[in-house]
């Protein structure tokens, strides 16, 4: 039978001496996904994994130190970013595209500048360029995202837009579908891996690697997808990126949180797979 997000099986890469948890399935060109703060290889929506694996190899790991992963999360997100070239190295992939979603994007940035030979395209979502952004987290991020066990209003609250009732509708059907193959125990729950996570926020404001001149000088397609009221990232943020990263398109989806992948699946697939085909 033919594998899906449900059923797919679990294995392990042994990169640096720790066993790295990731999930393979899927044809097509290689896709590597970069998951969000406190996200584990379960907490991905099912339905828009199956989705980009009708045309993608899509493959999923968790960070070091974190969900089914050994090993600590690094400090450094260039060595976040290295860990994907391991990856990609162990399962002999060269080329790939890569998705990054929330602290996944700032994932993705770093291995896409700092590695562009193996970078075929790249998918941003939720998240901001490298570099000192004029809009902040807002509040309402940290008073729900460090909990030690997020509930399900936070969950809308963090990722749709609770005003809405088609988000609001969109979130318990994904909150349906991410709890049929989910290990709450996995997920990180201690202060002493969120620093971990927000180690790199001042390089990353600093922009010490000058990523924002790599955007107005690379080649490699970007494609970002932002929902228009991201308590976390703004999408305001992207506005002076405009008309100097040629590569660069913007799309914004209505009435929508942090992971309008999930709130819109279908669609966002769409878009992602007429970027890729392009």
């Amino acid at each position: 039978m033919k594998e899906n997000a449900l059923t797919v099986h679990t294995q392990f890469a042994n990169i640096d001496n720790n066993q790295i948890a990731y999930r393979k399935f899927g044809i097509g060109q290689p896709l590597i996904l970069l998951n969000r703060f406190r996200g584990t290889l379960d907490t991905w929506d099912p339905l828009f994994l199956d989705l980009l694996a009708k045309h993608n190899t899509v493959i999923t790991f968790d960070y070091c130190g974190i969900g089914y992963s050994e090993g600590e999360l690094p400090l450094a997100i260039k060595d976040v970013a290295n860990d994907v070239i391991k990856l990609a190295d162990y399962l002999d992939i060269e080329q790939f595209h890569v998705l990054g979603w929330s602290y996944g994007g700032w994932v993705a940035q770093y291995t896409m500048f700092l590695n562009p030979s193996r970078i075929l395209k790249t998918v941003i979502i939720g998240n901001n360029p490298i570099g000192k952004n004029e809009l902040p987290f807002k509040k309402e991020f940290f008073e729900r995202a460090l909990k030690p066990v997020n509930t399900d209003d936070d969950f809308v609250v963090l990722f749709f837009e609770p005003s809405s009732k088609k988000s609001s509708t969109a979130a318990e059907k994904s909150m349906q579908r991410i709890a049929k193959r989910f290990d709450l125990s996995k997920v990180p729950s201690s202060q002493e891996v969120f620093n971990r996570y927000f180690a790199s926020k001042n390089a990353i404001a600093e922009d010490s690697d000058n990523f924002r001149t790599a955007y107005q000088n690379t080649n490699i397609p970007i494609l970002v997808l932002s929902g228009d009221n991201d308590i976390s990232f703004s999408l305001e943020n992207w506005y002076p990126m405009l008309g100097k990263a040629p590569t660069l398109r913007l799309i914004v989806m209505p009435e929508a949180g942090h992971a309008p992948h999930f709130q819109y699946p279908n669609e966002t697939n769409s878009y992602i797979k007429a970027f890729f085909e392009d």
